[in-house]
C-alpha cells in the first residue's frame, strides 16, 4: 500500500463522520425547511456532506468548505441567539470542536505535502497554530466569564457568635401567613461561609416498589427543643432539635395500595389554651395517603383518645366509594384557634367521577366535623342529606392554606375540577371557584370572597402555590395583602379583607379551540402587579440541544406540534403546553422578608406535550396507561382521554428549549421591581461530563432570614444554597446526600442559642434527583 493510499485511509474516519452529519442536516434540514422552519440547517448539510466526500479522497478542499460552514455558522448563531454562552454554546460548540481537530498536525499531515507559497514559505505552521490558540481562548475566556459571573463569593467571617433568642417554626411556612420567613439572625453573609453540617438523621423510610414514586419532601415544625415531621408513608418523628436524636416515632401502618404519590409535605401542631387539659394538651396532627387524620400527644407520640375513635378520623366520609390511591392528604391541615382545616389531593384525569374537593374543618380536640365547603355545589356549605355525597369531581384543594387570625379568615387555593383537561360537562357551579383563591370564614365555613386565576381551566393550572399574607406600602398607607403566585407565571396582589385586586388586571383575548363538545373562554385575567415572570412565547430560535442535530430534531419537533402560547387549547393534535402543569410556580410559591419588603420567587421553565384521544381509540382499561416517556390518563366519562409526555425533550433527554430552566428573582415590595434575578442550580449532577448548565428545574420553595439570607434547596442537583438577599449572590453552597426538594426551615435552639438550618433530603422520582431519607441540620462552625 503506498503512502499516498494510507494516508487516504487515516482521513476517511473524518470524512465518514462529516457525511454522516451532512445527511442528518440535510434530511432534517429539508423536512424543517418544507415545515416553514430555519433554512440554515439545509444548506449547511449539503456542505458538510460534500466536504466530508472531498476529505475521503484526500482533497484539500474538503477542509476549506468546512471552515466555511464554522465562519456561516458563526454568523447564524450570533444573529439568532447574540452573546448568549449557553445558547451560542450547542450551535457552535460541535463545529468548533470538529474545526479544532482539522487543524491539528496528523490531519494535515493526512493530506500530503503542503503546496502553497504560503506553506512553503513556512508561514502556514504558525497561522494555522494562531487560529487554534484563538478558538481554544475563546472558549477558555468563555468559561471564565462564566464563572466569574455566576461563581460563588462565601465570604468569611470570624466574629464571634452571640448566642440569640429562642425561635419557633410552628406552622409549615413557619407562620400562618405563609411567608417562609426565619426571624433568627445568627447567619448573615458575612459568616455564612462557616456553614457546616451539625448532624444528620435517617428516618429509615426509603421507595419499598420502585413502580411507586416517593418524594420526601417534609418541612419540619420546631417547637421549643423539639423538631416534628412526617414522611412518604405518614411516620411522624420526633427529633431533638439540637442533636438530631429520635425522641419518638408513631407509624400509622398506611394502605399504600394504588397510590400514585407518596408524600407528605409536613404535619400540624395545637397547643391547648386550657391548662386543665392534661392529656394531649400540645398535640400533632397529620393527613395521610389513605385517607385519615391522627392526632398525636407532642410530648409521646402516643394517640390521643379523645379525637375520634382511637386518635383518627375518616376523611372519607361524604365521598362515596373512593378507589384506593385516588383521593387522600399530602399537605398538612392549617390550624386556628381549636378548628383545623384540611382539603385533598385527587389525582388528576381520571374522571368525572373522581371524588369531591370538598374542603372541611375539625375540632382538633374532638375531631369532630364543624363546617364543609364543596366548591361543586350551589350552596358549598349545604349539610349532606342521609345517603348524599358532596359533588363528584368539584375542585380540590391539595397545597397548602394560610390564615389571618385578626380576620378569621382561611385562605385556600383551589384546582380544577376534574378531568383536567375537558371541561365540556362542567357546570356553571364548577367553575365557579376552580383555579381560584377563597377566603372563608374560619368559624362557619361561608365564602367571604374569591378571586379566580384562570377561567374554564383546560390546562391543569390549578393554583398550587400557597397564598402568602403580607402588609404592603400602597399609596401611603399600609395594607393588608394577599400575594398568590400561579403555574402559569401570574403573580397577584390582592386585598386579603375583600378579594380584590390592589393592581391592574388585564383580561386579555387568548386562542379559541375546536375540540367538539369543549368550550372556551374568550378571555384569561393577567396581573400587571409585578414585573412579568412569564416567559415570551416559544420561537424555533429557542430551541435547544447539546449538538446541532439534536437541536435540529427538537426545532422539527416543535414546528410539528400545535402552539399558539401558554393557552394553546388542548386539541386532538400533539399540542405543546408551556408552561405545563408543572407550572412557572408550584407548591414552593413565594417567600417575603416583611422587614424588607423583598420577596423572593423560585420559577422554573419546562414544556409538556399534550394530545386528546377520541374515546374510540383510547385504552380501555380506565387507568393510566404508559406510553413511551408520556402517559394516556383515562379521563372517563368524556368524550376523549389524554396523552401527556412531561417535560419536552429530545431524543437523548436533555430539554429542547433554551436553558435557564429555572431561576430565583428578588422583587422590592415597596417598587414592585426586580432587584435582582439569577439562574438556579446547575445540569452538574444529570449532565455528560458533569457539564453545569446554569438554572434547572425546582421544587420545593425558599425560606428567608432576618440575617439577609435566603436558603433554598428544591434544584435538580443536590445542594442547598444561600443567597445574599441584598444583591442575589450566591454565598454558599452545602451538599446534600440526596435531593433537596423540600422547603428549609431555620430556628434557635432554646437550649444553646445557635441557629440551625435544617432541610429534608430525600429527593423527587420524577425529577429523577438521589432518593433519600436523610434529615440534615446546619449551624455555623465554633
Amino acid at each position: 500500500m503506498t503512502d499516498v493510499m494510507k494516508r487516504r485511509l487515516a482521513l476517511w474516519p473524518l470524512g465518514i463522520l462529516l457525511v454522516l452529519i451532512g445527511l442528518l442536516l440535510t434530511g432534517g434540514g429539508g423536512w424543517l425547511a418544507l415545515l416553514g422552519g430555519s433554512l440554515y440547517y439545509l444548506p449547511t448539510g449539503l456542505v458538510c456532506l460534500l466536504s466530508g466526500l472531498l476529505i475521503c479522497r484526500g482533497n484539500r478542499l474538503g477542509l476549506w468548505l468546512y471552515l466555511i460552514v464554522i465562519a456561516a455558522t458563526l454568523i447564524w448563531a450570533l444573529a439568532e441567539v447574540g452573546l448568549q454562552f449557553w445558547l451560542l454554546l450547542p450551535r457552535l460548540g460541535g463545529p468548533l470542536v470538529l474545526g479544532l481537530y482539522m487543524m491539528t498536525p496528523w490531519v494535515r499531515h493526512a493530506f500530503g505535502p503542503e503546496r502553497t507559497r504560503a506553506e512553503q514559505s513556512g508561514k502556514a505552521r504558525p497561522r494555522s497554530r494562531a487560529v487554534a490558540a484563538a478558538a481554544v481562548a475563546l472558549v477558555l475566556i468563555g468559561g471564565a466569564a462564566l464563572t466569574l459571573h455566576w461563581g460563588t463569593g462565601a465570604a468569611q467571617s470570624s466574629d464571634p457568635l452571640a448566642p440569640q433568642a429562642a425561635t419557633n417554626w410552628s406552622d409549615y411556612a413557619g407562620n400562618k401567613a405563609g411567608q417562609r420567613f426565619s426571624p433568627a439572625s445568627q447567619i448573615t453573609p458575612s459568616n455564612v461561609g462557616r456553614l457546616k453540617v451539625a448532624w444528620t438523621y435517617r428516618t429509615g423510610d426509603l421507595p419499598k416498589d420502585p413502580r411507586q414514586p416517593q418524594m420526601f419532601e417534609a418541612t419540619p415544625l420546631q417547637i421549643g427543643d423539639t423538631l416534628y415531621l412526617c414522611t412518604g408513608h405518614n411516620i411522624v418523628i420526633a427529633l431533638d432539635a439540637d442533636t438530631g436524636k429520635e425522641r419518638w416515632r408513631h407509624d400509622p401502618r398506611v394502605d399504600a395500595k394504588g397510590v400514585y404519590t407518596l408524600a407528605c409535605r409536613g404535619v400540624a401542631y395545637h397547643q391547648a389554651a386550657d391548662p386543665a387539659i392534661k392529656a394531649c394538651r400540645s398535640r400533632i396532627l397529620v393527613g395521610t395517603i389513605d385517607g385519615r387524620m391522627i392526632a398525636l400527644d407532642a410530648q409521646t407520640g402516643q394517640r390521643c383518645q379523645d379525637f375520634g375513635r382511637n386518635g383518627e378520623i375518616s376523611l372519607h366520609v361524604g365521598l362515596g366509594s373512593v378507589k384506593p390511591g385516588v383521593q387522600f392528604v399530602t399537605s398538612p391541615p392549617t390550624i386556628m384557634g381549636n378548628i383545623a382545616v384540611v382539603g385533598g389531593f385527587v389525582l388528576d384525569n381520571m374522571g368525572v367521577g373522581n371524588p369531591s374537593g370538598v374542603v372541611r374543618a375539625f375540632d382538633v380536640g374532638s375531631g369532630r366535623e364543624l363546617w364543609s365547603w364543596d366548591a361543586g355545589r350551589h350552596d358549598p356549605n349545604a349539610l349532606l342529606k342521609p345517603g348524599e355525597t358532596y359533588v363528584h369531581g368539584s375542585p380540590n384543594a391539595w397545597s397548602l392554606f394560610s390564615a389571618d387570625e385578626k380576620l378569621g379568615l382561611v385562605y385556600i387555593p383551589t384546582g380544577n375540577p376534574s378531568p383536567d383537561h375537558f371541561g365540556g360537562h362542567r357546570s356553571a357551579d364548577m367553575d365557579r371557584y376552580g383555579s381560584s383563591v377563597v377566603a372563608l370564614d374560619i368559624a362557619t365555613g361561608k365564602l367571604r370572597w374569591s378571586f379566580q386565576t384562570v377561567h374554564h381551566d383546560l390546562w391543569d393550572y390549578d393554583v398550587a402555590s400557597q397564598p402568602v399574607l403580607v402588609d404592603m406600602p400602597l399609596n401611603g398607607r399600609t395594607v393588608p395583602a394577599l400575594v398568590q403566585a400561579t403555574k402559569q407565571g401570574e403573580i397577584f396582589l390582592l386585598d386579603r379583607r375583600t378579594g380584590r385586586s390592589l393592581a391592574p388586571v388585564e383580561e386579555r383575548p387568548v386562542p379559541q379551540g375546536h375540540v367538539p363538545g369543549e368550550r372556551y373562554s374568550p378571555t384569561q385575567p393577567v396581573s400587571l402587579a409585578f414585573p412579568s415572570l412569564v416567559p415570551p412565547p416559544l420561537r424555533e430560535a429557542d430551541m435547544w440541544g447539546a449538538t446541532p442535530v439534536d437541536q435540529l430534531w427538537c426545532r422539527i419537533a416543535f414546528r410539528r406540534l400545535n402552539y399558539a402560547g401558554r393557552f394553546t387549547p388542548p386539541s386532538l393534535d400533539n399540542g405543546l403546553i408551556f408552561p405545563g402543569n408543572n407550572g412557572i410556580m408550584n407548591w414552593g410559591s413565594v417567600a417575603v422578608d416583611a422587614e424588607r419588603q423583598l420577596m423572593i420567587v423560585p420559577t422554573s421553565y419546562m414544556p409538556l406535550t399534550l394530545k386528546l384521544i377520541p374515546r374510540k381509540e383510547a385504552p380501555a382499561t380506565g387507568e393510566i396507561v404508559l406510553d413511551g416517556r408520556g402517559a394516556i390518563s383515562p379521563m372517563s366519562g368524556t368524550p376523549y382521554a389524554v396523552r401527556t409526555e412531561r417535560p419536552f425533550v429530545s431524543p437523548i433527554g436533555l430539554p429542547c428549549n433554551a436553558p435557564p430552566w429555572g431561576r430565583l428573582t428578588a422583587i422590592d415590595l415597596r417598587t414592585r421591581q426586580i432587584l435582582w434575578q439569577r439562574p438556579l442550580g446547575t445540569t452538574a449532577d444529570h449532565a455528560p461530563l458533569r457539564i453545569p448548565v446554569p438554572g434547572v428545574f425546582n421544587q420545593g420553595g425558599a425560606m428567608v432570614t432576618r440575617g439577609g439570607v435566603a436558603f433554598i434547596g428544591a434544584a435538580m442537583d443536590n445542594y442547598l444554597r444561600a443567597f445574599d438577599l441584598k444583591s442575589g449572590r450566591e454565598l454558599w453552597k452545602g451538599r446534600l446526600p440526596a435531593g433537596g426538594q423540600a422547603l428549609p426551615m431555620s430556628y434557635v435552639s432554646p437550649r444553646t442559642g445557635k441557629q440551625y438550618v435544617v432541610i429534608a433530603a430525600g429527593g423527587h422520582a420524577f425529577m429523577h434527583t438521589t432518593i433519600g431519607d436523610y434529615v440534615v441540620a446546619y449551624s455555623l462552625q465554633d
